[in-house]
């Protein structure tokens, strides 16, 4: 036992008591018991002036995860002393033998450690009587990680409240509610995921683990609905206990998650009234039977979560609501207006129509029809992004060859990289099989490749590439890799999380006031999102952009 029997908790000899019964060893070497303690419900041990054990109830048995026979002649810190006490749990027996007496009147709250290696808190009162072998040391102690577990309840619900009353923004509040999980109540691995109705999938909003803790495959952050333990509270809108997440067969992250010494996890969903936002997880480095007072403070902490992230998410939405609309104001009175003026005065040449040369007559054409198109492709992004958003167009995905949507996209917009002195260099394998909706993916590659035209200075490269994944991942599934680049006028660092917003423009393209409606690339993730796959803007050293692109070769219902 550790710090329960350090040298400073006996005091000096004084009056023995006869032994307390016990289901001893050898009774012979402790006396004739007065009181029968098998049935008692706290542990109790009884050692000699040697340290070996001469007495273990079965209390002792469930507390400390020995059986009698197996504790019985074994030393005490052989057993469950751990081994930075050991020094302390000698000077202890050595007064031991010298006739020392415990503290009287007192109960000690120390830790010790379990058979199966894991430490856990106790409280202990000590009292030493003399056998017919010598000192006996008597320990009685019950195990109070409940009792502190829900001392540590209250100062976690103190902590996340305060957390939540304090961040300036919904990932803070999220970053400070797993970090109180984590470090107040000691959970290895705590994790609030929440919803992305638009995406149909859940994100990691703030995850906390331990310094020493390694993750690896573990560590995701996106799932699908349905999928491992937030997925599964999230749509069932119930709490859930994996016991055992090794032997979690159902979910690969459940198996990672044993890989990386995790053995217990417990989630509750996360709610507004019967609105679903997402879900709380922890996760434990031991496996432990389900307490409903851990459950009940999950729950409550998950109640206040829910409460604050629709307060919140109010809040940002009127903020965006409004930059939203003044951007789109910009829009109409910028990129609308424009191709507007053009037209009302290309339309003005036809006041005199009879003194406008067959070239003229032309000219003036053209620029009407530049301008409507201008017009056209700016209403037709518009619907689309609506349409996509609001779930009214399907993705519907065939035997799809990607190669031949990069070819005929590249092939179409050709002249007008020509045009600008651009080079366009194409590298993708002779076939690139997927199940995907072509049509989106053509609409995918259009976007981007125009982008790059458009924001590309003359003279220019672009570089377009794709290829398949080797090996399948855990689940299966084999991806494919899909880039665009260009050495164009690039984007902004602190730009750049802004970049896939509604209606947003980099200043480097206003600067040059280059048109554009700044709906393109949102269209395209969303296009990419509902194929369940990725678009991120990759880091540059030198000038340009690079988008990449994880593509799913199966679609997730096959």
């Amino acid at each position: 036992m550790p710090s329960d029997l350090h040298s400073d908790a006996l005091e000096p000899p004084a009056t023995h008591r006869s032994a307390p019964t016990a289901v001893f060893c050898d009774r012979a070497k402790v006396g004739d018991p007065q009181h029968l303690l098998a049935a008692a419900v706290e542990a109790y041990v009884a050692i000699d002036a040697a340290g070996r054990v001469v007495g273990w109830n079965p209390a002792a048995e469930s507390t400390f995860g020995y059986s009698r026979a197996q504790a019985c002649g074994r030393t005490l810190d052989e057993l469950i002393v751990s081994q930075r006490y050991a020094t302390a749990f000698q000077q202890t027996l050595a007064r031991l033998a010298a006739g020392g007496q415990p503290v009287a009147g007192r109960r000690l709250q120390r830790v010790v450690r379990h058979a199966d290696g894991h430490e856990f808190p106790i409280e202990v009162s000590l009292a030493v009587t003399t056998g017919p072998a010598g000192p006996i040391l008597h320990i009685f102690a019950r195990d109070i990680t409940i009792v502190q577990r829900a001392a540590r309840f209250g100062a976690v619900e103190q902590a996340v409240a305060r957390g939540l009353a304090e961040a300036g923004s919904s990932k803070a509040a999220a970053a400070r509610v797993v970090e109180a999980l984590g470090v107040t109540m000691g959970w290895p691995v705590a994790e609030l995921w929440l919803a992305d109705e638009a995406r149909q999938l859940l994100y990691c909003a703030a995850r906390h683990s331990g310094p020493r803790q390694v993750l690896g495959r573990f560590a995701l952050d996106e799932l699908e609905l349905g999928v491992a333990l937030p997925g599964r509270v999230h749509q069932t809108n119930r709490p859930w206990w994996i016991p055992d997440l090794a032997a979690d067969t159902v979910s690969p992250r459940s198996r990672a998650a044993a890989q990386a010494g995790l053995h217990v996890a417990v989630g509750v969903p996360i709610a507004s009234g019967s609105h679903r936002l997402g879900a709380l997880c922890v996760y434990g480095d031991r496996a432990e039977d389900p307490e409903d007072t851990l459950v009940s403070l999950l729950t409550g902490l998950a109640a206040q979560i829910g409460q604050y992230w629709e307060r919140r998410r109010a809040e940002e939405l009127t903020v965006e609501l409004a930059r939203t609309k003044d951007e789109f104001i910009a829009l109409v009175t910028h990129e609308l207006r424009n191709p507007l003026s053009v037209i009302t005065a290309a339309l003005g040449e036809f006041d005199d129509l009879d003194t406008l040369s067959p070239d003229e007559l032309k000219t003036t054409l053209n620029v009407i029809a530049r301008s409507a198109g201008r017009l056209t492709v700016m209403s037709q992004d518009l619907l689309d992004l609506a349409r996509l958003e609001a779930g009214h167009i399907s993705i519907t995905p065939t035997a799809t060859d990607l190669r031949e949507v990069i070819t005929a996209c590249h092939e179409a917009l050709a002249r007008q990289a020509e045009h600008k002195g651009l080079a366009i260099t194409v590298d993708v394998p002779t076939a690139l099989p997927m199940h995907a909706d072509a049509d989106r993916l053509r609409q995918v590659a259009d976007n981007l490749l125009t982008n790059a035209i458009k924001y590309t200075p003359n003279g220019g490269t672009i570089t377009i590439t794709a290829t398949a994944d080797a090996v399948p991942d855990a689940s299966g599934q084999q991806w494919i890799t899909w880039s665009v680049a260009d050495t164009g006028i690039g984007i902004p660092p602190d730009e750049r999380p802004r970049l896939f917003r509604r209606f947003y423009r980099a200043s480097t393209a206003l600067e040059r006031r280059i048109p554009g409606t700044g709906l393109g690339l949102i269209i395209t993730r969303t296009i990419i999102d509902r194929h369940h796959g990725t678009i991120t803007l990759g880091e540059h050293t030198g000038p340009g952009t690079t988008f990449t692109i994880h593509l799913p070769t199966k679609s997730p219902t096959e």
